[in-house]
């Protein structure tokens, strides 16, 4: 797979992945700042790519970002061992909704801005970032959401359904049909719907 989430040493969306994120929430809940650092550096790819597909801007993807960590710090005791990412992203997604919310409009997202998704992944190739920034723009949002979901944050397909308040049909629907077009992109044939 070209996109890899920036998770180092743990396999994505995998049992030991989710038990290494509920041991670094339970540190944090414990007060441990150095566990928090560690969150941070293993998920921020991922928060900052949900933000940035419901914002569209940058800056602000970067401030949602910041106020998850936030958020997450001084919640982590709330936390109940199960589904980390998800409980994770659930802040970023709300923090994202009340950002739009106190928005009247959305702006478009440029290409430097989606640039900023594979850019934090560590050992992407710049050609590799260059093509998935491409590929990524030919998708539709909800179907970039989808992506994004599934290859940053390793969710599985039922966790994105649950996590976007959408059925899991639709979600499998999104994924199906951005990979087709991701394919098409990626080969040079063009020929995709949007």
């Amino acid at each position: 797979m070209l996109f890899q989430p920036a998770l180092l040493t743990i396999e994505s969306g995998g049992p030991a992945e989710r038990k290494a994120l509920d041991s670094l929430l339970s540190g944090i809940a414990a007060g441990d700042r150095e566990a928090l650092g560690q969150l941070y550096h293993h998920t921020r790819a991922a928060v900052y790519g949900l933000a940035l597909t419901y914002v569209k801007n940058a800056c602000d993807a970067q401030d949602i970002t910041q106020d998850t960590f936030v958020r997450i710090w001084e919640n982590a005791p709330q936390y109940r061992p199960g589904s980390p990412m998800g409980w994770i992203l659930t802040i970023c997604r709300n923090l994202a909704l009340m950002k739009l919310r106190q928005r009247e409009r959305q702006a478009e997202l440029s290409e430097e801005e989606w640039d900023a998704i594979p850019a934090e992944c560590a050992g992407l190739p710049p050609e590799d970032r260059y093509l998935l920034q491409h590929a990524l723009a030919a998708l539709s949002d909800p179907e970039r959401q989808v992506v994004l979901l599934h290859a940053a944050a390793g969710l599985k397909h039922r966790e994105i359904a649950g996590l976007l308040h959408i059925p899991l049909a639709t979600v499998l629907s999104k994924y199906h049909r951005a990979l087709k077009k991701l394919r098409s992109q990626l080969e040079g044939d063009g020929r995709h719907d949007r």
